[in-house]
């Protein structure tokens, strides 16, 4: 008897460790109340966010909510992201034009470790982050909302003659900014100029085999992670679709196997992305999905009404991305929007920049 009561106990333990302990408290708010408390702070203050940001924000609230309101978040986007393709794409016949840019855009990546890393990848390829950074990434923009920007068509042709496999599949560019890496493919394929994703994937998953996990530091396993969930966001078009389950178990059943230490070793940016990749597949009831969501309410700042960075930084500029995140998470729609396609919406068709225009559908 003594035997089968101590067994009981045990079973009891386990299961308000798994269960009740997993669950808000009197003193921890509810999803609802974190998500509504994030987004009176960033709508607040959303006019005070430079462009970029404000269009990130936008372009998400449209994606999960439909609501036309925030298309004009993302038209202010569209002013900045059209002329910068106006400067780089229409300048693509100098040579020295390209080269200078291109080292611009290398110093501009700052002086700390990761960016020293990222500057070392570089070295044998420059110009790579030209053709990526600086055209694949406004072009794809413009593409989503339904339009083409400036000098499109020989932007297009010239990156159809650039062969970027080189620089998608070299190991220390992986190691240094492997989701930045799996955007550019599916931004290659996006508006048609080259399939990168089988090669990428490939070298991918040899950089970073399960195997190696125990020798990676926190940063390279964040790296991974990061990578990890970018190969879903892409395929997803940034939240704008459900993705194939199936295709992508290879990250969905890693993330099951190692939520324990992804909850220690990761960022509160990269759990919120871990619990959306199984939202985007349709698999909102898997524990991952609430293990994250209950690690993002505990992560919530009451007196900052946000989730502050790793050091504690409630600076809104750099914490958008971590708290758009962590709405998503809390608050997932039954049902994802495309767009917004600015030519087609009231509220912005009629204030378009004048180097855009409607794509053929």
């Amino acid at each position: 008897m003594p035997s089968m009561l101590k067994t009981f106990g045990l079973v009891v333990a386990l299961f308000y460790v798994n269960n009740v302990a997993a669950t808000p408290t009197a003193s921890q708010p509810a999803k609802e109340e974190v998500y509504q408390a994030i987004k009176n702070k960033l709508e607040t203050h959303l006019f005070e966010l430079p462009p970029r940001i404000q269009g990130h924000y936008g372009i998400r609230q449209y994606r999960m909510t439909g609501e036309n309101r925030y298309a004009n978040a993302a038209l202010v986007d569209l002013y900045a992201v059209t002329e910068a393709q106006a400067f780089y794409a229409c300048n693509l016949n100098d040579t020295d034009f390209v080269n200078q840019q291109a080292h611009k855009a290398i110093a501009a990546l700052g002086s700390g470790p990761r960016a020293k890393a990222r500057k070392k990848a570089l070295a044998p390829f420059p110009e790579f982050i030209f053709y990526t950074d600086l055209l694949l990434r406004y072009a794809s923009r413009i593409n989503e909302f339904g339009l083409t920007g400036p000098c499109h068509q020989s932007m297009v042709h010239t990156l159809q003659k650039i062969d970027l496999k080189k620089g998608l599949t070299d190991q220390a560019m992986i190691e240094s900014w492997a989701a930045q890496l799996i955007n550019y493919v599916y931004w290659a394929r996006q508006i048609g100029v080259g399939d990168y994703l089988a090669d990428y994937k490939q070298a991918f998953t040899s950089v970073y085999p399960d195997k190696r996990d125990s020798k990676l530091n926190r940063k390279q396993y964040r790296n991974k992670l990061y990578g990890m969930t970018h190969f879903i966001f892409a395929a997803s078009e940034y939240y704008q679709q459900p993705v194939d389950a199936k295709e992508f178990e290879w990250i969905l059943g890693y993330f099951e196997r190692n939520i324990e230490r992804i909850l220690n070793d990761a960022t509160d940016d990269i759990i919120a992305e871990v619990g959306i990749s199984f939202l985007l597949a349709n698999k909102a009831n898997n524990p991952v999905v609430a293990k994250t969501q209950q690690h993002i309410i505990t992560a919530f700042n009451h007196q900052e009404q946000m989730i502050p960075s790793p050091r504690g930084n409630p600076s809104l500029v750099m914490g958008e991305h971590r708290n758009v995140l962590a709405m998503m998470l809390l608050n997932w729609p039954d049902t994802l929007y495309q767009g917004p396609y600015l030519s087609e919406l009231e509220e912005t068709k009629k204030y378009l920049p004048k180097q855009v225009q409607a794509k053929n559908k």
